[in-house]
């Protein structure tokens, strides 16, 4: 199989590079899937970077990025049925405590991680669903059903919260996003029944007044750290904070008593670890709003795999309307 690897951190064009494997044959409850992208996401970066705390080396040798991507069944390993072969598939936690992912044209891994993509979803719309995805499910769907509800997406310019904002549309809530003004738009093509300025020093005040007044009923928090003072000043009593992300502020002190007498809940997502019977509702919940049309998933650039590294730093950039992808052919 070709692949990129590194097995040093550091910046991108320096570790990342390309060579060829020998595709490993599945084992047992295993399967081998032919990629056809591979998603790359702040996750794959922090990791091939170096920068997680206290980690001072790669976990393995060599390490093939990204735990995302999409492709097709070659191999199935025994025990998985052999009527699998030749679906079309999407892939979660790829790389996560393994050494090779999704940067490649191959793949080997347990059967249950590569799930069957509907027909009617691309294999582009497949390599975003492990992360961004299910990250964005979990954030709206983590507390049940939202119908009803006012929900707050925090960031939904960004490619967790566009999705996300489109599956609380979906499941019946009413929907106030922040989002920089460049993306106020799409933010507001995609449902939101109230886009706000999250650069406001009035956003607290916006975001009650958005809502005739009243406290909202669950947050979904790209920010923790520098926005955890608005949001409990937002979030009602019994409400939950669903953060998935704090990159300015990873220590933040909390406003313990303005969250104490509103009683919430802070629950913090790493999908990572989500639990299997947890994650495949998510999937389901993911599935059904693509087969109802209800969730697009924008692609900003699809990059060679020979320039994964552009792609690493298009990620590490920022500032972008959709997913970057890996061309796995």
């Amino acid at each position: 199989m070709h692949s990129v690897f590194y097995d040093r951190f550091g910046t991108a064009a320096d570790v990342l590079t390309l060579a060829t494997f020998d595709t490993p044959s599945p084992a047992a409850g295993e399967v081998t899937v032919r990629l056809a992208f591979s998603g790359a996401n702040p996750s794959d970066i922090k990791a091939r970077a170096g920068s997680r705390p206290g980690v001072l080396k790669p976990a393995f040798p060599q390490i093939i990025p990204h735990s995302d991507g999409a492709g097709v069944i070659e191999t199935v390993g025994e025990g998985v049925d052999s009527a699998r072969i030749g679906t079309r598939v999407w892939i979660w936690n790829g790389q996560w405590q393994r050494p090779f992912g999704t940067a490649s044209t191959h793949i080997t891994l347990p059967a249950e991680q590569a799930v069957a993509l509907p027909d009617c979803v691309s294999f582009e719309t497949g390599a975003i669903l492990g992360i961004p995805g299910l990250t964005a499910a979990e954030a709206v769907f983590g507390g049940g059903d939202v119908t009803g509800q006012t929900l707050l997406v925090s960031g939904a310019g960004g490619t967790v919260g566009y999705l996300a904002l489109q599956l609380a549309v979906w499941g019946g809530a009413r929907v106030i996003a922040t989002c920089s003004p460049r993306d106020t738009a799409r933010v507001t093509a995609a449902g939101a029944h109230t886009v706000l300025d999250y650069t406001a020093d009035t956003l607290a005040a916006d975001i009650l007044a958005a809502n005739d007044g009243a406290p909202v009923d669950r947050i979904l928090e790209v920010e923790f750290g520098a926005n955890v003072a608005m949001n409990a000043e937002v979030i009602a009593p019994n409400g939950t904070i669903a953060a998935y992300g704090s990159q300015i502020e990873m220590s933040p002190v909390l406003p313990f008593g303005p969250l104490l007498f509103k009683a919430a809940t802070l629950d913090i997502i790493l999908i990572y670890l989500l639990p299997i019977a947890q994650r495949f509702e998510r999937i389901t919940q993911l599935h059904n709003a693509l087969v109802a049309g209800a969730l697009v998933c924008p692609v900003e650039t699809v990059y060679p795999m020979a320039d994964c590294a552009s792609a690493h730093e298009a990620v590490l950039k920022g500032a972008r309307a959709g997913a970057i992808l890996i061309d796995c052919s």
